[in-house]
């Protein structure tokens, strides 16, 4: 596309350039495999082959290797760069649809070449969903051609003969209506004219570094152990394309994991490393299955390494298509398993949410764990649907899987460096202006956003807790974000009512003792304490709190639980 017009845009079709640009992701396994095999190749040839011939066929095999690696991530930059218009075509597609249906609604034409016009209303061709999904078809209203007597005549008729007062108002109102309409199928095609413009501009570059040859020079220097994401993003910004590709296809573990690389950058790396991943874990089932029968023990890792090893393959399905497009930004399949996984692009968001689930959360349910977080980026789309949100799965701590792990804050306190980097990384990497940074903890995860918060700082314009069982704080001003913006949640049926202070439970006891006690009160007990500290959900602890409906634990994201509706709107700053 080039020059997107209004019959261009009708005709767009946002699926098939996600389509198209996941083909060119899918190159990036047939690329890895032929790499490997010129490795092997050139392995063999030096086992049994030496002089002067056999250094060139050496040299010359590395040479291609390293071309076919570095080619990878701009496989995965084609991806990228054609399911971002394929988003801003579909947006710019329902503005102009709803631009039509208005103009519908004002008895307007809208020519073919998108001009608006008063008509007459031709009740055999109304204007409705058929002309959205094709185009406006020739007869309707919305493709009637310019300078027809009839549409004349009607415009005539409705306010342009001067000198009647009666025609000079609707003309006037006529005229309002349609520079309104003119100027929302202006937009429309505007946003998808600058998407093309966009994408054939970052297409083009791909398509020069192809043409000068993908090879580059390893870059000079690396971030410092520790440095701070804005220091990484710095270093980054410094660099070349053709540097930062390099970087991408040779060390994609380094810069997979740096807080402070783009978001973009970091999904091509960490999508390289996907196979690997997949075959660290292979490995570790053919170690666990060398013994036949397996014993008792065994078999519970070879159950659990079953699970993560179906969790990432869903995973793996959800990141090779679906919309919105997600951006792999961390995994590691030892342990229980940890992954980053954000919804749409949060550099590019106006609103972002960072959700972090709780106990037993791992590998194995990620899929599942994201979809909660897609339900609430689903809600912010119907609740707003001209702003660009963004919703992030952070799961990159080892979250407890038993209550007696549950039961220490240790976890949380051993996760709150990473989140704390996490969010001073989307902030240093956010293009324009800042977005409303949000961060959701859910059960556990509300302890480990509470203890980040407190301990390290949060860079977040707002936080949420829902089902929570204390964030660690007495009251929401510990917890260092604007006032009013500590927000909570808890179902009349969830459990985790009933995780109290460890030093109550010897309260029942200690009352049938010394039942003066029962007078007194507890000693520094406002009857709303949890097992981590006040109720984040009681209006003594200094936050918001927003209703949730009856769903027990884990029902705040079931599509009629208005608890759904309340993190979405705090999402968006509502």
């Amino acid at each position: 596309m080039s020059g997107v017009g209004y019959r261009q845009l009708w005709a767009a079709d946002p699926a098939g350039w996600r389509a198209a640009g996941s083909a060119w992701a899918g190159l990036t396994g047939p690329v890895h495999r032929h790499a490997d095999e010129l490795a092997g190749t050139a392995g063999r040839l030096r086992g049994g082959w030496s002089g002067a011939a056999a250094t060139a066929a050496d040299a010359r095999l590395a040479g291609l290797a390293d071309e076919l690696t570095s080619v990878a991530p701009a496989l995965i930059e084609a991806d990228q760069t054609l399911a971002e218009l394929a988003r801003q075509l579909a947006v710019a597609r329902a503005q102009l649809a709803e631009a039509v249906t208005r103009a519908e609604a004002a008895g307007l034409t809208v020519d073919r070449a998108g001009g608006v016009r008063a008509a007459p209303v031709d009740p055999a061709h109304p204007v409705g969903a058929g002309t959205a999904a094709a185009g406006p078809p020739a007869g309707t209203r919305a493709g009637t051609a310019a300078g027809s007597a009839a549409g004349t005549a009607a415009g005539s008729a409705a306010g342009t003969a001067a000198g009647s007062a009666a025609g000079t108002a609707a003309g006037s109102a006529v005229g309002v209506a349609v520079a309104g309409v003119a100027a929302a199928v202006r937009a429309a095609v505007e946003r998808a004219d600058a998407a093309d413009r966009a994408a054939a501009d970052r297409l083009a570059e791909l398509a020069r570094a192809a043409g000068t040859g993908w090879a580059s020079p390893a870059p000079p220097g690396r971030p410092a152990t520790g440095a701070s994401p804005s220091v990484v993003r710095a270093w980054w910004s410094g660099l070349t394309p053709a540097q930062r590709r390099w970087l991408v296809g040779h060390e994609p573990a380094l810069v997979g994991a740096l807080d402070g690389v783009p978001v973009a950058a970091r999904d091509q790396a960490n999508r390289l490393l996907l196979g690997a991943r997949r075959d660290e874990l292979l490995a570790e089932r053919r170690r666990l299955s060398v013994r036949v029968p397996p014993g008792p023990l065994v078999s519970v890792r070879l159950r659990a390494l079953a699970a993560r090893l179906a969790g990432l393959d869903a995973l793996t399905e959800r990141l090779a298509g679906g919309t919105p497009r997600a951006y792999l930004l961390g995994l590691d399949p030892t342990g229980e398993g940890r992954v980053v996984v954000a919804l749409d692009d949060p550099d590019h968001a106006d609103r972002v949410l960072t959700y972090v689930p709780g106990m037993t959360a791992g590998l194995d349910d990620a899929p599942g764990e994201l979809g909660r977080a897609a339900r609430v980026l689903e809600r912010c789309a119907a609740l707003a649907p001209g702003q660009r949100s963004a919703a992030v799965l952070w799961l990159d701590y080892d979250a407890p899987d038993f209550l007696t792990e549950a039961a220490s804050a240790g976890q949380a306190r051993d996760a709150g460096p990473a989140l704390h980097r996490f969010q001073e990384g989307l902030r240093a990497t956010h293009e324009g202006s800042p977005a409303r940074q949000t961060v959701l903890g859910h059960s556990y995860g509300s302890l480990v956003v509470g203890v980040a918060a407190r301990e390290h700082g949060l860079a977040a314009d707002a936080l949420m807790f829902v089902g929570s069982p204390g964030v660690g704080v007495a009251h929401a001003d510990e917890l260092g974000v604007p006032a009013g913006q500590v927000w909570a949640s808890r179902a009349p049926d969830d459990v985790i009512r009933l995780a109290r202070p460890v030093d109550e439970l010897g309260r029942p006891a200690l009352l049938g003792a010394a039942p003066l006690a029962a007078v007194l009160g507890w000693p520094d007990r406002t009857g709303h304490e949890l097992w981590f500290g006040h109720d984040p959900a009681d209006a003594g602890f200094g936050g918001r709190v927003f209703r949730s409906g009856r769903g027990g634990h884990a029902g705040y994201w079931e599509p009629d639980n208005p608890a759904l509706d309340g993190m979405a709107r705090v999402v968006l700053g509502r």
